[in-house]
This record gives C-alpha cells, sequence and structure tokens, in this order.
C-alpha cells in the first residue's frame, strides 16, 4: 500500500500536470472498486475546473470549480497514471508505486482533460472515488484521523497522553491512523529502527526519550522518504523516469537476517509479524 511519501509525490505529479485545467470527460470501465462509484460521478466531474490538489494522510482530494471535492484513496494496488497526447512515453505512473508503465488490465477510470489524461488501475479494486459536497462534509469526512507527523499537535505532550496505560505495542499505535496519519508499515518499522524501539514495547512504558524519538524521528524518516521520491521496493520508476531512492536507505525493512547498520551493534536485523504485518527491527539495539 502506498505511504504518506508516495501519494505525496503522487500529489506533486498531479499538481504540475492537471492543476487549473478542465476535466472534458469521465469514462468509467468499473464502477465497482471498495465503494461502488455512483452514478453521477461523470455529470459531476464533467466542464470542472481542477482548482487544487491537496493530500490529507494517505487521501488525495481534488478540489473542483463547483466547490465540490473528489476523494481519491488507492487502497492496497491503485495507481494514477498520466498520459500525454501525442507524447510516447514508457513510463506513466505519477509516482513509484506499483508498474511503472500502464498496465492493459484493470484501468478503472480515465479522467481526460484537452491535452492529457489520467487513469487509475486498481488490480485489487480496494481503492475508491468518493464526493463531498461541501468543505465542512470534508471536514468531518477525516475527523477519525490523528494529526500528521508533520503537524505541530504531533508532540511529546499529544503522545504521552495518547499512550497513557495504553497496553498495545509502540508498533501497532504508528500503524493507528487514529493516533498519527499516514505512517505504514515500512516506515513504522524504520522510524522505531532510528528510535532504537523494540516494535513490542508495550505503549506505556515508553519514556519521556522514547517519546521523543518517536516524534523527532516520524518526521525525519518521512521527510527523507519525500526528499528521495518515496520508495520502490522494486524497480519502479515515476512518469520521469527516475527511481524513488529511499529503498537504498533501508535499515531494517527487507533485511531480515543481515547485520545491524549501527556502528559497533552486533545485531542481526530479525522478521516477525505484528497483527499479520511484517515488522523488522534490530535484536540487540532496539530496547
Amino acid at each position: 500500500m502506498p505511504e504518506l511519501p508516495e501519494v505525496e509525490i503522487i500529489k506533486r505529479s498531479l499538481d504540475k500536470k492537471i492543476k487549473q485545467k478542465k476535466v472534458k470527460k469521465v469514462i468509467i470501465k468499473n464502477r465497482n472498486l471498495r465503494f461502488k462509484i455512483p452514478l453521477n460521478f461523470e455529470r459531476l466531474l464533467k466542464n470542472q475546473k481542477i482548482l487544487k490538489i491537496k493530500r490529507i494522510s494517505k487521501y488525495l482530494i481534488l478540489s473542483l470549480s463547483n466547490n465540490i471535492y473528489c476523494i481519491l484513496h488507492l487502497g492496497m494496488s491503485g495507481t494514477i497514471h498520466l498520459l500525454e497526447n501525442n507524447k510516447k512515453k514508457i513510463f506513466t505512473n505519477t509516482s513509484f508505486y506499483s508498474s511503472a508503465k500502464l498496465p492493459s488490465k484493470h484501468n478503472h477510470v480515465e479522467i481526460i482533460f484537452d491535452e492529457l489524461k489520467i487513469i487509475y488501475n486498481d488490480p485489487r479494486r480496494f481503492g475508491f472515488f468518493q464526493i463531498i459536497k461541501n468543505d465542512n462534509l470534508l471536514s468531518k469526512r477525516f475527523a477519525h484521523l490523528g494529526p500528521e507527523p508533520f503537524d505541530p499537535r504531533f508532540n511529546q505532550e499529544y503522545i504521552r497522553i495518547f499512550l497513557k496505560n495504553k497496553e498495545k505495542n509502540i508498533k501497532n499505535f504508528l500503524l493507528d491512523q487514529n493516533f498519527v496519519s499516514g505512517i505504514g508499515n515500512i516506515y513504522a518499522s524504520e522510524i522505531l529502527y532510528l528510535s532504537c524501539i523494540n516494535p513490542f514495547k508495550k505503549a506505556k512504558l515508553l519514556d519521556k526519550k522514547d517519546r521523543k524519538k518517536i516524534e523527532v524521528n516520524s518526521k525525519k524518516i518521512l521527510l527523507d522518504s519525500i526528499k528521495k521520491g518515496g520508495s520502490s521496493i522494486r524497480d519502479f520508476k515515476n512518469v520521469s523516469g527516475s527511481k524513488g531512492n529511499f529503498q537504498k536507505d533501508f535499515k531494517v525493512y527487507e533485511r531480515e537476517g543481515l547485520n545491524c547498520k549501527k556502528i559497533k551493534c552486533n545485531g542481526i536485523i530479525i522478521k516477525k509479524s505484528i497483527s499479520n504485518r511484517s515488522t523488522f527491527f534490530c535484536n540487540i539495539c532496539q530496547k
């Protein structure tokens, strides 16, 4: 699943290409995504200008000139591909997640502009489009989300209060979008490694230093990944043909059995499952 950095890269790609452009036509080839695409979806988008592209957590929001919002979540396998008229490009993916080239199957939605179009591809169909009619409803739609790591509200005091007396392990909390939004499995492992915190450690046992490390390193890891173009676990490229490079800096993720990269640590990276998610950590320096 794309995590916050990958969705941020998509947002920036779309901002460069479709901002202030008018939707000429919408083609729905399959309405049966996680939530069924409404029958009036095409009508609501047609002839509307894309005023702004925003990101909230792992969601993309298109602000339209008729004062409505189109929310897009990529689910487990969704990707957005950009095709420009009269330009043959091998790499169409707007980010670094999944196939760099437009697949021949599972292209469910096309949003067409004068000089280009974007195609939503999703083999597993866990992603969705949703129409929100006004600002108030948009706020309510995301009210359940905790602050992002970049939000000033995500600080030591917030972390202390939220985790007070909680028995659940800290890895599960980093994946809990009600606690902090945008962090997924890859980055949770990397944050805890950089913080020298065992992913199985109970949240209530974190001390002040632990909480500070989580606050600081959550920002550091995500910002670093965004800077490097998102993570490409396989050999993926974006529409410019560039690969995301953060995967080159993985310290624990998918490094099972390898030596810890910290100086003077003789540990080995271990892989275990937490809530059916692969979790990687050092058996010595993460306490």
